[in-house]
Formats: C-alpha cells, structure tokens, sequence
C-alpha cells in the first residue's frame, strides 16, 4: 500500500477554488482601488526622478551604480531559468529545502532579499536627481 494520495481530483478541485476566490477578489480590487496614475506625460517637463515600474525598480537601482550591472541582472536570470535542471537527485517529496539543496535554497533567499533592499531603496530613498536622501 502506497502512502501517497492522488492529486486528481482532490489537490486540482482546491487549487480551482482557490484560483475563483483569487480572481474575484482581483477583480473587486480592481473595481474599489483606482489604479495610481500620474498626469499626461509631458516631454518638456519629465518627472525627476523618473522611476520604472515598482518590479524593475531593483534592476534600475543597481543599473545606476554602473551599466555593468546589467550583465549581472542578465545571468541571475539565465540562472533562474536554469534553476531547476541544476538538481543534483531527484527529489522524493515536495520541500521548501531539501537536505542536499540548502546552498540553493539560501543563495535564492539572499538574492531576494537583496531585490527586495534594492527596490526599497529606489522606491524610498531616491530623490531628485536620483540622489539619496532620508525617508522623511
């Protein structure tokens, strides 16, 4: 006898209400909260500092302490492409961290919350001129 359950029907029928629940309340969201626009855009007088939107605002903060960043931004995504063939055995049950896999596992969590500091940065912490200045 087997100690695994069959993921169909049970595991599929959870994950389909939990994808209704999310889309309504997306979409009701969506309905109350206007979207946070700014004024027509103006080429004779753009904003300063022009930020991108908040999920590239890391890649412009570390673009800003030198182009050659952008090679780095490059192979962290050709790695995380690649991330999942870079398993050395296969894994027997679904885990955060599997015991072989730890160095994975916290070079990830090191790269995001490295993403996350550097989107606070730019979002918090950059005033005109994309000078650095206080939260306040």
């Amino acid at each position: 006898m087997s100690d695994q359950v069959p993921s169909s029907p049970h595991f599929f029928r959870l994950i389909r209400r939990g994808l209704l629940v999310i889309a309504v309340f997306l979409l009701v969201a969506a309905w109350l909260v206007p979207a946070p626009l700014e004024t027509a855009a103006d080429p004779m007088r753009p904003p300063n500092p022009a930020k991108s939107a908040w999920f590239l605002l890391w890649i412009q903060e570390l673009v800003s302490h030198g182009t050659a960043w952008m090679y780095a931004v490059l192979l962290l995504a050709g790695l995380f492409v690649a991330l999942p063939w870079l398993r050395r055995a296969p894994a027997g049950r679904a885990a955060w961290f599997q015991p072989g896999e730890r160095l994975v596992g916290t070079v990830v969590l090191v790269i995001f919350a490295l993403v996350v500091v550097l989107t606070a940065t730019a979002l918090f912490l950059r005033g005109e001129n994309w000078q650095l200045r206080g939260p306040f």
